[in-house]
């Protein structure tokens, strides 16, 4: 179990995860998987415009002699261009560099060339604060808009593939809305029911799941105490799974804005780890990013 997320770098450490950067022509990708890279986490190929590449590394001093360089200046194409070396057996994960998600996301999503499994891309995201005693992820506060009741069981399965390659079991997941109760008028807390149900009936395995939390007894055992909830999730959640994406990204930024949170986040669903980072993550959540996505790639 995972006791800190700077452990994830001594994870993922020499492991021989190999990444390949879809237009890879991007100063703060470059710099976070060089650093990656530095630290025996990744090898990689990069893929883009050759001469852009050329020209950011020779800014930041990274030599390209240690990647694989493909020159493909379109960034659609430099997306096909990564997942096919995905196909080939060269590469055991992605990562966005300077291009859109949606372009890269079609790429792995294409029918014919991508990287389906029948499940909905998803964001799971890490956090340890401060304040809290445990590392806990969240979903998904990026890609999932407003998922419905099947989604959902997505969402799950997807951060309890992530949850189960850091060393949790069987991962305790909180299904969380505005109340602890079922309420018709809130359509997240039917839901909630429903997947709890479906975890006690074996559709959803290798965890806990229960449901409807609000946030405070889903993380909080004094909380879930002073409301009469009896669940071995209530006030212990590993895994709290937001009803829209709203909700998850306003906690996804007031943890790291506001508490402080260190975090790493990997999009799950397809057949490998994908790392999509902001310009507005710091170099230690890209860092750590690409770590939790080289140990769940292998």
């Amino acid at each position: 179990m995972l006791k800190s997320l700077l452990s994830l770098l001594d994870m993922a450490r020499g492991k021989g995860a190999r990444l390949a950067v879809a237009a890879a022509e991007d100063s703060h990708v470059l710099e976070a998987v060089e650093d990656a890279r530095k630290r025996d986490i990744i090898s990689g190929a990069l893929i883009g415009s050759k001469p852009a590449i050329e020209r950011v590394a020779r800014d930041l001093g990274i030599d390209l002699s240690n990647y694989e360089v493909y020159d493909v200046p379109d960034p659609v194409d430099a997306a096909y261009r990564a997942v096919e070396l995905v196909h080939e057996g060269k590469c055991d994960f992605l990562m966005k560099g300077y291009l859109q998600t949606a372009e890269l996301a079609r790429a792995v999503l294409d029918k014919d060339k991508g990287l389906r499994t029948g499940r909905i891309l998803s964001l799971v995201s890490l956090f340890e604060v401060a304040t809290y005693p445990r590392v806990f992820a969240i979903t998904d506060a990026g890609i999932t808009i407003a998922p419905e009741l099947e989604q959902k069981v997505d969402l799950i399965n997807n951060a309890v593939d992530v949850m189960h390659k850091l060393g949790y079991e069987n991962p305790k997941v909180a299904i969380v809305s505005a109340v602890e109760v079922v309420n018709p008028k809130i359509p997240a807390t039917v839901d909630a029911a429903i997947l709890a149900k479906m975890n006690q009936r074996g559709q959803i395995k290798g965890c806990i799941v229960d449901g409807p939390f609000a946030l405070d007894n889903a993380v909080s055992e004094e909380a879930a105490k002073h409301k009469k909830i009896e669940s071995p999730v209530a006030g212990k959640a590993d895994i709290i799974v937001l009803p829209d994406i709203n909700a998850g990204n306003v906690l996804y930024k007031a943890l790291v804005f506001i508490a402080g949170a260190r975090t790493a986040s990997v999009v799950m669903g397809a057949k490998v780890p994908v790392v999509l980072t902001s310009r507005a993550d710091s170099a230690e959540a890209k860092l750590l990013s690409i770590a939790l996505a080289a140990v769940c790639s292998r």
